[in-house]
């Protein structure tokens, strides 16, 4: 990893671990442990903020360079020795640790919830770079499934060969599908691979086929990959998925150098987009939550599934 970079990823408060896999705190995290405020995947999932872990196993690449995207871009490079599963998630629980250790002493925050934010259920397999492009991701999940701990998974559907290799599934699986059609996708979404639109499609092709709950997150983007309701339905009636999730973007991190705050869709306009998507799809907005500009949508009976079955993984004895 050049110097430079990593000096940078410390400053936004990465904590990294053999230079590819990395944990930040996320903002939910914190407004949990200090007012009480929980992140949209309490409301929807039932997943508890403040024992979240926002880790990815592979910062270095990402075969993307969305116009929308917070990460630090143009800074890739190739992994000589990848950190094994069960050293990387150690690593980045003690790294999540010390990263929390200030708001021990912190009155608004309980001794309970910092105990147990301190010892994490939840791994958002997320955060930045393509994490699908870890070599040993299968076992990764293993290790975390083996603990206790749920597990959610970002894929960006430009690796379809990966994600049909895994032997352990994510507990939950999203594809970001931020693109309605070709032309848009090579706008916003800037592959450095010349069949990435192909790419995705196959990986939407493969989802009907994964026994593991799927998600499509469409991430809009105002004046550059909203309306066109009816050529996303044809992409979401591909991938058959569990749920979808429409989102606003919002103007953080290096995005900012890209877009304007005139970007950000407001809920309205993204609960507008949902309700038009819903009826193309034949699924109902489930749950909303306007501060993070997102919608839960799917058909009857699904989120109620959905909390039953993390509150299950969650009480499993550990192996």
């Amino acid at each position: 990893m050049d110097e430079q970079y990593r000096d940078l990823l410390i400053r936004q408060q990465y904590r990294l671990h053999k230079d590819h896999a990395a944990v930040k705190l996320c903002h939910w995290l914190k407004e949990s442990l200090v007012h009480g405020r929980c992140c949209y995947k309490q409301d929807f999932y039932g997943i508890e903020s403040h024992r979240c872990l926002q880790m990815t196993p592979a910062i270095n690449e990402c075969s993307h360079r969305c116009t929308f995207c917070w990460r630090v871009q143009d800074s890739d490079f190739e992994v000589r020795e990848w950190a094994e599963p069960k050293e990387m998630l150690d690593a980045l629980i003690a790294h999540q640790r010390m990263l929390i250790s200030g708001f021990k002493g912190d009155p608004r925050c309980s001794r309970q919830m910092f105990e147990e934010a301190s010892n994490p259920n939840q791994v958002a397999i997320s955060l930045a770079g393509e994490p699908i492009t870890y070599p040993y991701l299968s076992d990764f999940v293993k290790e975390c499934h083996s603990r206790g701990m749920t597990t959610f998974l970002v894929t960006n559907g430009t690796y379809p060969e990966r994600l049909e290799e895994l032997d352990e599934l994510p507990m939950q699986t999203y594809v970001t599908v931020a693109a309605p059609n070709k032309e848009v996708y090579g706008r916003i979404c800037r592959p450095k691979v010349a069949d990435g639109w192909e790419r995705i499609i196959r990986t939407l092709e493969l989802l009907p086929s994964l026994d593991t709950r799927t998600v499509i997150r469409h991430t809009l983007v105002k004046d550059l990959n909203m309306g066109r309701e009816e050529d996303y339905a044809r992409l979401d009636r591909i991938a058959d998925p569990d749920m979808i999730e429409p989102k606003g973007y919002v103007f953080v991190g290096a995005s900012r150098q890209r877009l304007s705050l005139s970007s950000m869709p407001s809920f309205d306009e993204v609960r507008e987009f949902s309700s038009a998507l819903g009826e193309l799809v034949g699924m109902d907005i489930l749950r909303e939550r306007p501060d993070s500009r997102v919608l839960l949508m799917g058909r009857e009976g699904t989120e109620t599934d959905v909390r039953k079955a993390c509150a299950e993984r969650l009480s499993r004895p550990t192996r």
